[in-house]
């Protein structure tokens, strides 16, 4: 009980703080001729990958919508802290924009020492979309749905293993919540990318991997993969026939990643509505659903306060799971 307390405080405490920095000085300010001039989405991750193509997508369409060019400016590396920085010391106008995903607001402030508080540092837009993973095992390995799963790892605990891209990324703290939910011991063997970690899942090296739709629907729909469950609220339109974790038997293991939108603290709340409200616009728009989910993804606008709700629901979930599972970065 008293864990659940400390957890609504840190949602409140953490919504409070994105509420408070949206009424910093100039929030007030009049927005009727912005934009004037071209808008930076910055990217924390290198061109061509699933973040990367999200925030292009985004950026034309958002354009149009606003009638302004909006520029990706990608910038990569430090597990995203790079481009956090850049845009926590940008100039709060609404020209300088962070296309953020969940780990680097509700996973990375547990396991790094970051120079900007997620929670301080900006204002929340809107979301974009949420990304399901998919819990995906070699064609070889014997268990063909969730429980034969759970009941082939409780019978030799930790003797089984689940790969994902790396230590502390939300792929890994799947496999971490999956554990909790169903009380199954497993070996966690991370890796440098998520190539690697397929790679290798394929080969039979590794027995499961939590991965996005987009990475592994291919390898599923050749039959080098086998698909057991997808781990968001409902299915993928991708994998009409994959259950989700519910469907499949294993309640509060509902995991995956979303994106979203952030502007500096102290960006003008007339600034920031209009962002958002376009941004929800360019969600809804069929052409945008129609691209997202062909690539795993589902649309999903918000208001901003609905974003900083979520970011501190989630901050305040991961924090606990890190917590109680002794996780660490070295």
């Amino acid at each position: 009980m008293r864990t659940k307390q400390v957890a609504r405080l840190r949602v409140r405490m953490m919504a409070a703080a994105f509420a408070l920095a949206a009424t910093l000085p100039g929030a007030g300010r009049a927005a009727d001729d912005f934009p004037t001039r071209p808008i930076s989405l910055i990217v924390p991750f290198s061109p061509g990958g699933g973040t990367d193509i999200s925030a292009r997508l985004l950026a034309a369409a958002l354009g149009q919508q606003m009638n302004a060019s909006v520029v990706v400016d990608n910038r990569p590396g430090a597990g995203g802290q790079i481009a956090a920085d850049l845009v926590a010391r940008a100039t709060p106008d609404g020209y300088t924009l962070l296309f953020a995903n969940s780990g680097m607001l509700a996973i990375n402030p547990w396991l790094y020492k970051l120079h900007s508080d997620p929670a301080k540092a900006y204002v929340p837009v809107s979301l974009f979309s949420d990304l399901p993973f998919v819990l995906v095992v070699p064609t070889t390995l014997q268990a063909q749905s969730v429980a034969e799963l759970v009941a082939m790892a409780r019978s030799q605990p930790g003797a089984h293993t689940f790969a994902s891209s790396g230590t502390g990324g939300a792929p890994h703290l799947a496999g971490e919540i999956f554990q909790q939910a169903t009380g199954v011991q497993l070996t966690h063997v991370p890796y440098k990318g998520g190539g690697p970690a397929m790679t290798d899942l394929m080969a039979g090296r590794v027995d499961m991997l939590f991965a996005s739709v987009l990475e592994t629907v291919t390898y599923v729909n050749a039959g080098k993969l086998r698909a057991l469950a997808v781990t968001g609220p409902a299915r993928s339109p991708v994998m009409p026939d994959v259950p989700t974790l519910d469907e499949a038997g294993v309640s509060n293991a509902q995991t995956g990643s979303w994106t979203a939108v952030l502007a500096p603290a102290g960006t003008p709340q007339a600034i920031v509505d209009k962002l958002s409200l376009a941004i929800r616009q360019v969600a809804a728009l069929p052409d945008v659903k129609e691209k997202l989910v062909s690539q795993g993804a589902v649309p999903h606008g918000s208001t901003p306060q609905e974003l900083a709700e979520l970011a501190a629901r989630e901050r305040a979930r991961y924090g606990d799971i890190i917590k109680q599972r002794k996780l660490h970065v070295d």
